[in-house]
């Protein structure tokens, strides 16, 4: 038994196909196959059904893969070990942010996260919540910047800091006027949101204490997957939509006094880093909360 059989078997297991698996290791799919079939000879047991699209691992499978990933969580901790000793720090990683964070941190955060490790690759991704999760689970991610208590078991959050909601409303809207707003004088029908699939929506949805569907605002309804396209929207009717504290800096002048304060409540959500429970790269994980927290300090 070898690491690269091991390695090979999760990413068949992670994939569901032996030739995505090949492509992911940079290997041809023959020399790939004739590696796990090697190590199910040696074991004695079939560890992969391929007679299954995708393929799927037998109840030995899944025992061994189970085994696998900590195997290989530790035999890279090796690497990491001697790395931070050398005060060293290398690698590739790839990350996933959602796209209510994506447009607001990244750029600060990829400039200073590079000077920090400047030997690290970074490969950067804009996921939603339910993408990011199965990202995770097939390993087609390392980690992920996402809205806190939005991941299910199986994936660890760090929570770094709150990002606190506001109101953006219209210069025709009758709250244009105050400097707050309570949220129970929030008219659901006067309120435009993301579209289904994105957490910050249903996090808006729980602060109203509704989930009921929402009438036509006239002739029209709205739903979007970008907050730009929402306060743009915003600007030219008579509704309102909640922003997070981290879009503020990015208003532009003109509409600066659109924003308005949630009166009597902290409301808001948590910024968290999320990680597979048998994540390996933990110095840099490190690097990347310890750029995050800078960044969002300085922001």
């Amino acid at each position: 038994m070898t690491i690269i059989q091991l390695e090979y078997l999760l990413a068949v297991a992670n994939s569901g196909s032996f030739s995505a698996a090949s492509e992911r290791c940079f290997v041809t799919q023959p020399s790939l196959s004739m590696q796990i079939k090697n190590l199910e000879e040696e074991l004695g047991v079939i560890l992969l059904d391929r007679s299954k699209k995708p393929v799927v691992p037998t109840q030995a499978g899944e025992k061994v893969i189970e085994r696998a990933r900590e195997v290989l969580m530790s035999f890279h901790h090796v690497y990491e070990d001697v790395a931070s000793l050398k005060g060293s720090i290398s690698g590739h990683l790839r990350l996933a942010a959602i796209p209510t964070i994506a447009p607001y941190l990244l750029p600060r955060l990829v400039q200073d996260f590079t000077r920090r490790c400047p030997k690290v690759e970074l490969e950067i991704k804009e996921m939603i919540t339910p993408a990011i999760v199965k990202a995770m689970e097939s390993d087609d991610i390392d980690a992920a910047i996402v809205a806190g208590s939005t991941c299910p078991s199986g994936i660890a959050e760090d929570d770094l800091y709150d990002d606190r909601f506001y109101v953006y409303v219209s210069p025709n809207h009758p709250f244009f006027e105050r400097s707050n707003v309570r949220v129970e004088e929030i008219d659901m029908n006067d309120l435009i949101l993301l579209s289904e699939g994105h957490c910050l929506r249903d996090q808006i949805l729980d602060l109203c204490q509704t989930r009921r569907k929402f009438r036509d605002h006239g002739s029209y309804c709205f739903e979007s997957g970008s907050l730009e396209t929402l306060m743009r929207i915003v600007d030219n009717t008579e509704l309102m939509t909640i922003i997070p504290e981290m879009t503020l800096p990015y208003v532009a002048v003109e509409h600066k006094a659109q924003i308005k304060t949630l009166a009597k409540g902290a409301f808001s959500r948590k910024i968290a880093i999320a990680v597979r429970r048998t994540y390996v790269k933990d110095s840099l994980i490190r690097e990347l909360r310890e750029s995050i927290l800078h960044v969002a300090g300085a922001h």
